[in-house]
């Protein structure tokens, strides 16, 4: 693994990359990008330092990372922007930006096998009930929370939203690659008690022929054993 990042890193470097502390923000809600690769722009907005290694290593959830508290509080934000090489993969790009972040935050850190207790996203009794994403997908629609709409989601992706929507790791047992049409709807905690949607757990298993089942095992974590609070200059 190490032979590869090196290879990887040898290869590929951003063109130009930038790491700030955002501005502090203007009344109480926060608009956050916690990780986009797109159009040849690798971006994170408002995120914090542990949303970003989240980002950068593939983590499902807070759980999976250790650290001094403030990787994870919201009085620690930052901007990253990095143009991505021509040619370059999803794996190359995130493999970049770990070492960017390692090199602008002097970031010393380690991973660890730790038991804990996570929810296994695997494919219910009878099958999945997505279809494949084509090559000429279109632009996803609105996502919310009780409202997903995505012509091209990795189960990767999913997983990464339930571990934020149940407030634990969720991890991809599926054993599905690739991308899907997810159009998945249910009925929000905060929503009227008149809505008709069903559960989160029912419309995944009734609407994508997925579900959710509690495990406890051993799970790849990033302990963060030292990191500056102040970006070096770009």
């Amino acid at each position: 693994m190490k032979l590869l990042l090196w290879l990887i890193l040898v290869c590929f470097q951003f063109e130009v990359a930038t790491v700030k502390q955002s501005p502090p923000p203007a009344g109480d809600k926060i608009n956050m990008n916690l990780g986009n690769i797109r159009n040849g722009r690798l971006t994170l907005e408002n995120a914090t330092l542990g949303d970003c290694l989240k980002f950068a290593y593939g983590l499902y959830s807070d759980g999976q990372l250790a650290g001094p508290d403030w990787i994870k509080s919201k009085v620690f934000l930052y901007d990253v922007v990095a143009l991505t090489p021509t040619g370059s993969t999803r794996e190359q790009n995130l493999a970049m930006l770990q070492k960017l972040l390692s090199e602008r935050l002097k970031i010393v850190s380690h991973h660890e096998q730790r038991e804990l207790s996570y929810l296994a996203l695997t494919v219910a009794k009878g099958g999945s009930k997505m279809h494949t994403a084509t090559a000429d997908a279109a632009p996803s629609g609105p996502s919310m929370y009780g409202n997903i709409v995505n012509h091209s989601m990795t189960m990767h992706s999913l997983a990464l939203l339930l571990s934020r929507f149940e407030k634990q790791t969720v991890l991809d047992e599926t054993g599905l690659s690739g991308g899907f049409e997810v159009s998945w709807q249910w009925n929000p905690e905060q929503a009227k008690a008149d809505d008709d949607r069903p559960s989160l757990y029912t419309a995944l298993q009734q609407q994508l022929g997925l579900k959710l089942e509690p495990h406890k095992g051993r799970v790849d974590v990033l302990v963060v054993d030292s990191a500056e609070k102040v970006p070096a200059e770009n």
